[in-house]
C-alpha cells in the first residue's frame, strides 16, 4: 500500500469535545439537552448560546491554553461554559465553593486564570484572590453574550487540557487534575459501554460539577445526545421528580445520602421511569442500604472503584443485583484499559497477595497542573500509580483492601482500615463506620472505630464480639466511639474524612494519642 500523504489520516482521526456535541445539536436540534428547575434548553438553543459565549471568550482575548474558572452550583451555564472552553482551547478550573478561603486561594492562584465565572452569591469568597477578571451568572453573563462577537470553532488537539478537577487533598492542598479532550472523549465511552447507557439515557447532575461524577458525565451525556437533569445538589424532592419522570442511565448515589434518601422515598413512595443503574463506591456503603435502595428504585447498584484521574476505570464494570445485601464486593477490571497490582518496588504481586493498582488506558488524566514533583511520582515506569490497594483473586476480580496511605502498621503486621470497616457496616443497625490510625506505646499504631447507629441494641460489645469472629486479633480495633451520622466529617464527594477524625483523637488523648 502506498504511503498516506503525511498528517491527513492522523488529523482526520482527531476529534475534540465541542465537535461532538454540536453533531447531536445537528442531528437532533429539538431534542432537550439540558433540564434546569424545569425550564428545558434544547440542543439547537444550547449550541447557539455556547457559540456566543465562545465567541466573548475569544472577543476578550481569551486564548487556547489559557485558563478560566468558574464558581458556581449546579446550573445550565455550567456546562455552556465548559462547551465554549472546548471551542476556543480553553481550560476550565472547576472550583469547589464550599472550600475555606484559604484552600479556595490556592485553587485559584495555582492555575493562574484570566477569567473567574461566578454566581453574585458567591463572589464574595473571592474577596481574598488575586485581582483576576470576573464574569457574573445572570444579567451581566446575558448581556456578554448577546453582545459577543461572531465564533468559528476550529478543531482542537484532543491532547490539550479541558478541565481541572481538584482531588480531595485529604493529604494536603488539593492539587488539579487536568483531564483532556481525549480522556472526556474516551470516558463517554466507558460510560456508554461498562453502563450499558442508550443514546436517550438521561443524567441527573446533582452531584458538585466540580467533581468527576458529574462533570464527566453531563459532557459525556450531551456528546451522546441525551437529556442532563441539572439540580444544585441533594433535593430529593428535585432527584425523585426527575427519576419519575426521565428514563435515567445511571442515577449516582454517594455515602452519606443513600440512608436519608431512602427515608425520603418509603415516606413519598415512588414510580421510577425507569432507571439502568444507581449508586457509587459500594464498599463505602452499608449492605443494608444497598438492598434497600435497589429494592425501591428496582434498579442495580454500581460496584465502582475509579477516580478523578482515572475516570470510571479501572474496576467498575461489576453490579450488584436488586435486593442483594452483598457479602463480599469482588470487582471487575473495567474494559479500556490496562493494570497492574505491585509491591513496594513495583514488583507484580501474586494472586491474593495485596499491591497497588497501577493504570494505564485512554481514560486517564494528563497529570497535575504545576506539579513536578507529584507527576514524576505518580506516573513511573509509564503507569499511573493510584495509592490503592488490591487483591486479585484466582478468577481475575479484585477485591479493595484501601488506600495504602491509610494503612495501620501494628506489631509490624498491615491493618487496612477497609477490612474493620466492611465487618462493622455488615450490622443491619450500623449506618455507617470509619477507622483510623492512633499511636500506640506497645504496638507502633492501632486502629479505632467511629460509628454511628440506628438503635442503641448495637453496642461495643455486640460489634467487638462481630470483628473477633471475622477478624485476626492484630486487627480488633482498640476502641469504638459512637457518633451521630450527622456528625461524621464529610467531603463534597460523601466520602468520611478519616485525617479530621484523626486529629479529633490526637486533641482528646494528647499529642501522640496513645495507650
Amino acid at each position: 500500500m502506498n504511503k498516506a500523504p503525511e498528517g491527513s489520516c492522523q488529523s482526520a482521526s482527531q476529534t475534540d469535545v465541542y465537535h461532538l456535541f454540536r453533531c447531536r445539536a445537528s442531528a437532533s436540534p429539538d431534542a432537550i439537552a439540558v433540564e434546569d428547575c424545569g425550564e428545558q434548553t434544547s440542543y439547537a438553543a444550547l449550541l447557539y448560546r455556547v457559540d456566543q459565549l465562545a465567541g466573548h471568550f475569544a472577543g476578550i482575548g481569551l486564548k487556547a491554553g489559557d485558563r478560566i474558572a468558574i464558581l458556581s452550583r449546579n446550573r445550565r451555564e455550567y456546562a455552556e461554559v465548559q462547551l465554549a472552553a472546548a471551542a476556543t482551547g480553553l481550560i476550565v478550573a472547576c472550583l469547589n465553593w464550599r472550600l475555606l478561603a484559604p484552600e479556595l486561594r490556592h485553587c485559584i492562584t495555582l492555575v493562574s486564570p484570566r477569567l473567574i465565572i461566578t454566581e453574585p452569591d458567591l463572589q464574595g469568597l473571592l474577596d481574598q484572590t488575586p485581582d483576576i477578571a470576573t464574569l457574573t451568572l445572570g444579567r451581566e453573563y446575558e448581556d456578554a453574550l448577546t453582545q459577543a462577537e461572531q465564533f468559528t470553532a476550529q478543531p482542537q488537539d484532543p491532547e490539550s487540557g479541558l478541565v481541572i478537577l481538584y482531588t480531595s487533598g485529604t493529604t494536603g492542598l488539593p492539587k488539579g487534575a487536568v483531564i483532556s479532550h481525549r480522556a472526556m472523549m474516551s470516558r463517554a465511552t466507558v460510560f456508554a459501554s461498562e453502563l450499558g447507557l442508550t443514546p436517550s439515557d438521561a443524567f441527573v447532575a446533582w452531584a458538585p460539577m466540580f467533581h468527576m461524577a458529574s462533570s464527566d458525565h453531563a459532557l459525556a451525556t450531551l456528546m451522546r445526545g441525551a437529556t442532563v437533569v441539572m439540580i444544585d445538589g441533594y433535593d430529593p424532592g428535585a432527584m425523585h421528580r426527575s427519576i419519575q419522570s426521565h428514563r435515567i442511565g445511571w442515577l449516582v448515589l454517594i455515602p452519606g445520602m443513600i440512608e436519608p434518601f431512602i427515608a425520603h422515598i418509603k415516606e413519598r413512595g415512588i414510580t421510577p421511569e425507569g432507571i439502568r443503574v444507581c449508586g457509587a463506591m459500594a464498599d463505602l456503603v452499608p449492605p443494608r442500604q444497598i438492598s434497600e435502595i435497589t429494592n425501591l428504585l428496582n434498579a442495580p447498584y454500581l460496584n465502582s472503584f475509579g477516580s478523578t484521574e482515572t475516570g470510571l476505570p479501572p474496576a467498575t464494570r461489576a453490579t450488584i443485583p436488586i435486593g442483594t445485601t452483598p457479602q463480599t464486593l469482588s470487582k471487575q477490571i473495567s474494559a479500556f484499559c490496562d493494570i497492574r497490582l505491585v509491591d513496594e518496588a513495583d514488583q507484580d504481586v501474586p494472586v491474593a497477595t495485596p499491591g497497588e493498582l497501577l493504570m494505564r488506558g485512554p481514560t486517564l488524566f494528563s497529570g497535575y497542573w504545576n506539579a513536578d514533583a507529584a507527576n514524576a511520582d505518580a506516573f513511573r515506569d509509564g503507569w499511573f500509580h493510584m495509592g490503592d490497594v488490591f487483591r486479585r483473586n484466582a478468577d481475575g476480580t479484585l477485591d479493595f483492601a484501601d488506600r495504602a496511605k491509610y494503612l495501620i502498621k501494628t506489631g509490624g503486621e498491615n491493618v487496612y482500615p477497609a477490612e474493620i470497616e466492611r465487618v462493622l457496616m455488615a450490622d443491619p443497625n450500623v449506618t455507617d463506620a470509619a477507622v483510623v490510625r492512633v499511636s500506640d506505646t506497645r504496638w507502633g499504631e492501632a486502629p479505632v472505630a467511629f460509628v454511628s447507629r440506628s438503635c442503641d441494641t448495637v453496642t461495643q460489645d455486640t460489634l467487638m464480639a462481630a470483628c473477633r469472629a471475622a477478624l485476626a486479633a492484630y486487627k480488633l480495633p482498640r476502641d469504638i466511639h459512637f457518633v451521630a451520622f450527622e456528625d461524621f466529617p464529610r467531603s463534597t464527594s460523601g466520602k468520611i474524612q478519616r485525617h479530621v477524625l484523626e486529629e479529633t483523637l490526637r486533641d482528646n488523648l494528647g499529642p501522640a494519642g496513645a495507650k
